[in-house]
């Protein structure tokens, strides 16, 4: 059993059926795409599987468990974090405060150590501090640790966010467009980031990227939906031939 199993997965919202029968299998330490036109139910799955969405069918099974049902924080102590495709980052906070913001999960003390400043709660910190900051040195951020979010430039903006996401301890992440609005320069470093990210803490990827040529160059299986359901799965040399996805991006005939 892979890491993640998802069986039969459906979401209408009243008669509009948004999602139907998407089945996908992630090995932990694999690199996935999901992929397809706008409006083809991508982030809508990235909904389903984070609890933002409750499925009106099938199954999301993580580690053996099944999650259906769970909430959204409940999801993410069980081991799935994600991106989003429009950044949202505390930008009022330091990037240090919002990769440590990723760690309140890891919190040990009780309300009472932390109201009295207890020698366990700046123990505590002083850990948080420096596991954001050695989170922050794989991005390279970790010159801006005390700069306010909002100073960062637009690309690194978007690595302190998957910071964030990785300090939450997942076993999968999901990543919504981490490309978007990056130029060709800033693309080519975030892949190899990926990649970095991917074989130093050996969890799962599964991101929704519109650069096919991102895509296709760090994703080692893809799915393709259209329309809410799956037209093509398998390595990207064999859905980059396919003739339904083809059809799909260009509007032709299958």
């Amino acid at each position: 059993m892979g890491l993640l199993e998802v069986h039969n997965l459906g979401i209408a919202f009243g008669g509009l059926q948004a999602v139907e029968k998407f089945e996908i299998s992630i090995e932990k330490g694999q690199l996935y795409g999901l992929i397809g036109p706008n409006g083809a139910g991508k982030t809508t799955i990235f909904n389903l599987l984070t609890g933002v969405y409750q499925p009106t069918e099938g199954d999301i099974l993580l580690d053996g468990r099944n999650i259906v049902g769970q909430k959204p924080a409940t999801i993410n102590r069980e081991g799935i974090a994600r991106t989003f495709q429009n950044i949202r980052l505390f930008k009022d906070m330091t990037v240090l405060d919002n990769v440590k913001v990723g760690l309140h999960n890891q919190v040990r003390y009780g309300t009472a150590t932390a109201i009295l400043r207890l020698p366990a709660y700046f123990a505590k910190e002083r850990e948080m501090d420096q596991k954001a900051i050695d989170l922050l040195k794989i991005f390279e951020l970790d010159g801006e640790a005390a700069q306010l979010a909002s100073s960062l430039p637009y690309g690194k903006q978007r690595k302190l966010e998957i910071a964030r996401a990785l300090a939450t301890n997942p076993k999968l992440l999901l990543l919504d467009e981490p490309a978007a609005g990056m130029n060709p320069h800033e693309t080519a470093e975030l892949m190899e980031t990926v990649r970095f990210v991917r074989d130093k803490f050996g969890i799962a990827i599964l991101l929704i990227e519109h650069d096919m040529s991102f895509v296709m160059g760090l994703c080692e299986q893809l799915v393709v939906l259209d329309y809410g359901r799956i037209i093509a799965q398998g390595d990207p040399e064999k859905v980059r031939k396919d003739p339904r996805v083809i059809a799909a991006y260009l509007g032709g005939e299958a």
